[in-house]
């Protein structure tokens, strides 16, 4: 089964560390925000994924690299296809339109999610993962009876589900769906935002008779702002526990932490809520909800409520603060 993750978007939301990485590609407690996903599928999901179709926008060969040996860690072959415009979500799935053939899988790479038992996609044409939230005129949300979908909403006016969709769809016949987008794409219907969208295809299919199926899930998470990614990791690091594995001396920890093998740490506090990549570097320094990525130097500094990019160095900063890549910053 393929399994088709549009990532072609900037993530502006999340610069200063989109702008040199995808927000697909940051990380949460050591692992990639895709890589979590498709661990969760490999987890929940009742049939083996065995290729990954990433729709990527302008993006180097390292990303690409990055990307493939991923998918390769996950015993999954990847394959890149390219969005040069961004159109509305079923235009990013169109994108990959000569892949959409049987089985397929689509995972727009925003949140993390999570459920309980396996996912069982047998008695579908497709199955919706959805989640039941307070505020739905945010979302697409789902009509239903039961688990079985009857219709489609984006972004309701007035709450008629409190279900909403996800980002993760499951379709047994994935050139129907490519059939329909198309219809969309050629007679220029639009929906919200006047962009092409993903629940207009499948409301389509669903009117045509296909059976839609809800799966519903117990957590879903917010990567797509700083303050999300970090609220996320914080969650992640309360539900997983890690165990501290760097080079700690003179310095008090204090869980939920992520201190990887690789890390160096000295005379300083760090936690609660701190994820630190291999490499980083933390000298004479207090640390507390905060995210520092890979090979990042850290000396003197009081930080709290900040995320630090690869390969940058903090000296004598005291506050929050958010450093892009190979970036400097000294109070």
């Amino acid at each position: 089964m393929k399994l088709i993750i549009p990532m072609a978007g900037r993530g502006t939301r999340l610069r200063p560390h989109s702008n040199t990485t995808p927000k697909p590609l940051l990380p949460v407690a050591g692992t990639m925000i895709v890589e979590r996903i498709i661990q969760t599928f490999s987890k929940t999901l009742d049939r083996t994924i065995d290729e990954i179709v990433f729709v990527l926008g302008d993006f180097g060969d390292e990303i690409k690299k990055k990307l493939a040996d991923m998918a390769e860690r996950n015993n999954a072959k990847a394959v890149f296809t390219r969005q040069d415009e961004a159109l509305g979500t079923a235009h990013a799935v169109y994108c990959a339109e000569q892949y959409m053939e049987g089985e397929i899988i689509v995972v727009f790479a925003d949140t993390l999610f999570d459920t309980t038992g396996k996912v069982t996609v047998d008695d579908a044409d497709s199955v919706i993962w959805l989640k039941e939230v307070e505020d739905p005129s945010r979302f697409g949300v789902a009509l239903h009876e039961g688990d079985k979908i009857t219709g489609f909403i984006e972004k309701p006016s007035r709450p008629v589900s409190k279900l909403a969709i996800i980002g993760v769809y499951y379709f047994r016949d994935g050139a129907a769906l490519r059939s329909e987008i198309k219809y969309l794409l050629d007679n220029k219907v639009t929906g919200h935002g006047k962009e092409y969208q993903l629940t207009d295809a499948i409301d389509r299919l669903l009117k045509a008779g296909q059976v839609f199926k809800a799966a519903t899930v117990d957590e879903w998470l917010d990567c797509g702002t700083i303050p999300a990614w970090l609220g996320t990791t914080s969650v992640i690091l309360e539900k997983e526990k890690h165990q501290v594995l760097g080079d700690v001396t003179g310095s008090e920890i204090t869980e939920p932490v992520f201190i990887p093998k690789g890390v160096v740490v000295k005379n300083s506090r760090v936690g609660p809520h701190v994820s630190l990549e291999k490499g980083t570097e933390v000298y004479n320094s207090t640390l507390a909800y905060t995210i520092v990525q890979d090979n990042a130097h850290i000396t003197g500094s009081d930080l709290k409520n900040s995320s630090i990019g690869s390969f940058a160095r903090v000296k004598g900063f005291k506050g929050t603060t958010h450093l892009g890549d190979h970036s400097e910053i000294e109070g």
